[in-house]
């Protein structure tokens, strides 16, 4: 049953849809007029190409200067250990005394048989003179003249073989002193007194290292040695002059040693099982800390790059296959990407092969609010910062007055 509507109603829907009508009106022009959303504020420096000395680190170990494994040269018996285990020594310094009595009557005996041959000699060579002479009238025979000169003869090989045993038993008396062929420190003994050696045994009597200087030992890979003469043919690094042989080293808790050192030789061979080369420096080491067997690290200078691109380490992102990329602002103001190519990290920067021109605007602040092709407002590098300084202190001002 539908009941009629009076003019009361009709009036009140018209005013419902002029009110609803009048609402969109105005949210419309509300959002017609609503302003443009602000372009991001993004920090940024600039590019460019400067001199920097590139290095490279390598691992290494300390080796000693000079090393002597002290063995004895003759048999006998240890009669005294004359040095101090740990010990610094002299070049010519006793180390051990080997009992001589054995040495000493050789020696004597030597001498006896080398005087028994010069006193034969005289008469012996007189004879010989008067046989050649009754030769001569045929007063004896050919035959006992030539007995007579075979035996002069004789007795004067006796008296070089005798000199020849005299100054043999000479250096075996000398060799039952032990004495250090170098200066160095020596180490443990591994005889006492009493013990029996024998000529050059296989086993060391103690070992003896000069450690001052000291040698470093590090591997090269063939392959960056390759690529380092490759960049210096090319002109694309230069020679340090006379410092570049200079090194410096890193020891193994991280520290620098005060001292720097210098690169003596790099070997001629690759090592087949590594494929690598050994490069031998020499340290100073007055103080002793470096000692035979140490890790280091030795810091080597490659050679200098005059038109090197160093970028701050935040600058860089990746992309999903990990490859580095750099945000730039371009003449537009607007972002664009650059795929780089970064040969190593120097310190908090990294060094670019390619990928960025000197005169680059690099985003260095703000790269989260940023993709490609969008239009960004340009601030130098710390003007963000110093703008919120300035404004933190103003609003502390203010809220303290």
């Amino acid at each position: 049953m539908l009941f009629p509507s009076s003019p009361q109603d009709h009036t009140g829907k018209t005013a419902l849809a002029l009110l609803l009508c009048g609402l969109c009106l105005t949210a419309c022009n509300r959002q017609a007029k609503a302003p443009p959303p602000m372009a991001p504020e993004v920090a940024t420096v600039t590019v460019a190409r400067q001199s920097v000395l590139l290095t490279q680190e390598l691992p290494g170990r300390t080796a000693p200067y000079l090393i002597a494994e002290i063995r004895p040269q003759v048999n006998g018996l240890i009669q005294k250990r004359l040095f101090t285990e740990g010990a610094d020594v002299q070049a010519g310094q006793e180390l051990y005394q080997i009992d001589p009595a054995p040495f000493r009557a050789a020696l004597d005996n030597a001498r006896a048989a080398l005087g028994r041959s010069e006193a034969n000699l005289p008469a012996l060579r007189l004879r010989a003179e008067r046989y050649h002479e009754a030769a001569a009238d045929k007063a004896v025979s050919r035959q006992d003249l030539d007995d007579a000169v075979a035996a002069q003869k004789q007795a004067e090989a006796d008296i070089d073989y005798y000199k020849a045993m005299v100054e043999t038993a000479r250096i075996n008396l000398g060799y039952a002193r032990v004495v250090s062929p170098i200066s160095g420190r020596i180490g443990k003994s591994s005889v006492t007194d009493g013990a029996i050696v024998t000529a050059y045994q296989a086993v060391a009597l103690s070992t003896i290292q000069e450690l001052d200087p000291i040698y470093v030992d590090v591997p090269q890979s063939s392959s960056e040695l390759l690529r380092l003469r490759r960049c210096l043919e090319q002109k694309q690094l230069n020679a340090d002059g006379t410092n570049a042989n200079q090194v410096q080293l890193m020891l193994e808790d991280g520290t620098k040693y005060p001292q720097e050192g210098t690169l003596q030789f790099r070997d001629i061979s690759v090592d087949p099982t590594t494929g690598s080369v050994i490069l031998r420096m020499v340290f100073p080491n007055p103080n002793g800390v470096l000692l035979p067997g140490m890790f280091v690290r030795a810091v080597v200078k490659e050679g200098v790059d005059q038109q090197a691109i160093l970028i701050p380490q935040q600058t860089i992102s990746r992309d999903p296959k990990g490859n580095p990329i750099a945000m730039v602002i371009g003449p537009d103001g607007k972002v664009g990407q650059r795929m780089l190519s970064l040969d190593r990290a120097i310190g908090d920067q990294w060094l670019v092969t390619s990928g960025l021109n000197s005169g680059d605007r690099l985003i260095i602040e703000g790269l989260q609010k940023v993709r490609p092709g969008m239009p960004v407002r340009e601030v130098p590098y710390g003007g963000a910062k110093a703008a919120a300084n300035s404004g933190a202190a103003e609003r502390a001002d203010a809220k303290s007055n």
